[in-house]
């Protein structure tokens, strides 16, 4: 009678091991999401200014435009890194902004006939599908530690180890979700 109380204290712990490890897992694997995601969002903050230099050299006077986009990258570099929601919030709002960008670049045919101007514009587009690959990702693995976090009987040891649910990486406004396009 002893062995299998033992035999199942044994086992219990062992699960529980396992159940803890799977959870470390699916945290990390938010973790690397999110950083997957700040990279691709760091070169797209890159990009801007020689964007908006290009844009200025044939759109001076579109200074309003050009100064959005410049606060709005600087707004959106200033969030917490570990504020999902709030970087969501600010991405999208500077997606908006380089939306209208290209919207001024339309009024000027000898800019949109520019090389440079083209291959700011693809580096761009390639950045942003990136960062919609790298999302799916992470929102992948946000969804896989909730489920996790919230299950039974994971969420036991969940709870014990504080482990917590992760924000999406949401677009609020459904005007956000347009990518900027161009034609040319």
């Amino acid at each position: 009678m002893a062995w299998i109380v033992l035999a199942l204290l044994i086992a219990l712990s062992v699960y529980a091991i396992i159940l803890y490890n799977t959870l470390v897992k699916k945290r990390q694997m938010v973790e690397e999401g999110w950083s997957g995601i700040d990279v691709q969002l760091k070169r797209r903050a890159n990009l801007i200014p020689n964007l908006v230099e290009t844009v200025k050299g044939y759109a001076a006077h579109e200074k309003e435009t050009l100064d959005a986009v410049t606060h709005l990258r600087t707004s959106a570099n200033a969030v917490p890194k570990e504020d999902v929601a709030g970087r969501a919030k600010a991405e999208g709002a500077l997606g908006q902004a380089l939306g209208r960008l290209f919207a001024v670049a339309e009024a000027y045919p000898d800019l949109k006939a520019s090389q440079n101007f083209s291959d700011l514009h693809q580096s761009l587009d390639e950045i942003e599908n990136a960062i919609q690959m790298s999302r799916r990702y992470y929102n992948g693995a946000v969804r896989g530690l909730n489920v996790g976090v919230e299950s039974f009987p994971s969420n036991l040891i969940a709870t014990q180890f504080k482990f917590e649910k992760a924000d999406y990486f949401e677009i609020e406004d459904e005007a956000d979700r347009a990518v900027p396009g161009v034609e040319f």
